[in-house]
């Protein structure tokens, strides 16, 4: 697909490291890989803690971890990430720079500082900011070197707003629709859950595991990721020999593992500000069970596209999957529906509806 805008060298940076899995981070390398199919050049600057994953990226070096919003951010705060980001930003000479997460420390909060080209800032965090609530005052002058201003959802909007003021357009996340879709089956050995995560309190795994408890015996889980409560959920389920731990898995193994499962099911608590991975599901043409969370609302509409439950309830949870299992007709109509919804966050809209940002930044900068 060409773009109608005319050719841009744009600059993507992530202040995540890019070799760890997260939402921001594959936002990033998605958006990246389809402005260059469609004819622009389109890099990404971000910290990876390991070999870059792919030749469009240019590294920063390795990331530390940080608590944040219940979970655990790699950046790069340390003086060699900024010394690496500046040298990038001053040789690779952008039209513009997209800044995803612009006031995380390291390269992205460099590059606001910096400005060597318009700038447009994307925020994906929703929930609490410590940041904000200590230095909003001072983030919100600096703020103002942004050209444009973006946010992935309501959520993330009122927290933006609430931190920095300003104004803020919306354009949520998007997906590459046939990664998902055309991706070959993993083959199963009955029915199927699917749960990709961090392994952390947030993102409800041990949830999961206590609605395994209510559900038939040949039902199987497929539990994906890792982190800091790993070991202990695995103590928790015990010798269950229904529940497969698959760890860290690479981009194909998702997308197959997503097209093969009978049910997704994604049982977090709470901080999640858009449901990316609900709709690489819904394009994958699996039926979903997940919480009922206002960032899920943001992509599926209940008894529509997914079946949401109460968060924290292990036996709702395990009945609306158990609807899910026993019900092919309802299967079919979550997954008819969801296939649906997810071509209206492809991945190819998306990075037009940002081309036309940046047209404009470069216009108003010229």
């Amino acid at each position: 697909m060409r773009s109608s805008v005319a050719p841009v060298r744009v600059g993507l940076v992530c202040p995540y490291s890019l070799t760890l899995p997260g939402g921001v981070q594959g936002q990033v390398l998605g958006l990246a890989r389809v402005l260059r199919g469609m004819g622009h050049e389109a890099r990404v600057l971000a910290p990876c803690d390991g070999p870059p994953p792919d030749a469009f990226v240019t590294p920063l070096g390795n990331s530390i971890p940080f608590a944040a919003n219940g979970s655990v951010a790699p950046l790069a705060p340390d003086l060699s990430a900024a010394l690496r980001t500046i040298t990038a930003l001053r040789d690779e000479d952008f039209d513009v720079l997209h800044l995803h997460e612009p006031f995380a420390p390291g390269p992205t909060h460099y590059a606001v500082i910096m400005k060597t080209a318009p700038l447009v800032g994307t925020f994906h965090a929703a929930g609490v900011s410590a940041a904000y609530r200590l230095a909003g005052w001072l983030l919100g002058r600096i703020a103002n070197r942004l050209d444009a201003r973006c946010v992935v959802s309501e959520d993330a909007r009122r927290l933006a707003e609430w931190g920095l003021g300003g104004e803020y357009q919306m354009l949520f996340n998007g997906i590459e629709i046939d990664r998902f879709a055309k991706a070959e089956p993993w083959p199963t050995a009955g029915p199927t859950i699917f749960f990709l995560g961090r392994h952390e309190q947030r993102k409800g795994l041990a949830v999961l595991l206590e609605a395994m408890r209510h559900l038939p015996g040949d039902v199987r889980l497929w539990a994906g990721g890792d982190g800091p409560e790993t070991d202990a959920l695995q103590a928790q389920a015990g010798d269950d020999p229904r529940i497969e731990w698959l760890g860290r898995i690479g981009d194909d193994e998702r997308s197959r593992r997503l097209r093969g499962a009978d049910v997704y099911c994604a049982p977090s608590l709470g901080g999640e500000s858009f449901g990316v991975v609900l709709l690489e599901a819904m394009a994958a043409r699996t039926p979903i069970v997940a919480s009922d969370l206002p960032g899920y609302r943001n992509v599926a509409r209940p008894d529509q596209d997914a079946l949401l439950v109460e968060p924290g309830d292990a036996a709702a949870l395990a009945a609306a999957i158990e609807r899910v299992l026993v019900s092919p007709s309802l299967a079919e109509e979550l997954a008819t529906s969801g296939e649906a919804r997810a071509t209206e966050f492809s991945m190819e809209h998306l990075a037009e509806r940002y081309l036309e940002i940046y047209a404009d930044v470069i216009t108003q900068n010229a």
